[in-house]
């Protein structure tokens, strides 16, 4: 059985994965206003995995006993320099993400909740996936600058990205 303390904040982290999805589907929207439906498709497909993140955690509370309890969804930001600065700033909501999980672990490390521990050390591991995505993608703007041509070609390669469940969730 899961303490308050822990139910509270794995609560508190679905409603913040469903917010993850309202700021992707943000970001994904400005992409496609400016023409880059590669660049969008990027971010429908985030859209995809904060849900299955989300999903997991609600799965998970629920196999232990809990019960989940949604909450208003906040407004993400719809404003936006530019494309670069579209993926600043998602790389920063992925740093807040990580520092959430991690507390997460710290509460599961104090009560000794063994379970929880091995559900976020998926968590963890993915997050340095993600980390990792974004900071590729953000050297390879920079690269590009104010090179149209190489925007369109990251545009291209950014469309066929796809969602595959992960096969060790």
């Amino acid at each position: 059985m899961l303490s308050r303390r822990l139910l509270d904040a794995l609560n508190d982290q679905v409603n913040y994965e469903l917010y993850s999805e309202y700021v992707y589907l943000a970001m994904a929207s400005y992409c496609q206003s400016e023409d880059l439906n590669g660049l969008a498709n990027f971010f429908k497909v985030q859209v995809q995995e904060e849900r299955f993140h989300a999903m997991k955690f609600f799965d998970y509370i629920n196999q232990m006993g809990g019960r989940v309890f949604l909450e208003g969804i906040h407004q993400p930001s719809n404003e936006f320099e530019n494309i670069l600065d579209v993926f600043e700033k998602a790389l920063e909501h992925e740093k807040t993400v990580t520092k959430r999980i991690y507390n997460l672990s710290d509460i599961a490390l104090e009560e000794k909740e063994h379970a929880t521990m091995s559900l976020l050390k998926w968590f963890i591991d993915e997050q340095v996936e993600e980390e990792d995505t974004f900071n590729n993608i953000i050297k390879k703007l920079r690269r590009v600058k104010d090179n149209p041509a190489g925007l369109y070609m990251l545009d291209d390669e950014l469309a066929t990205r796809v969602f595959t469940p992960p096969a060790n969730a």
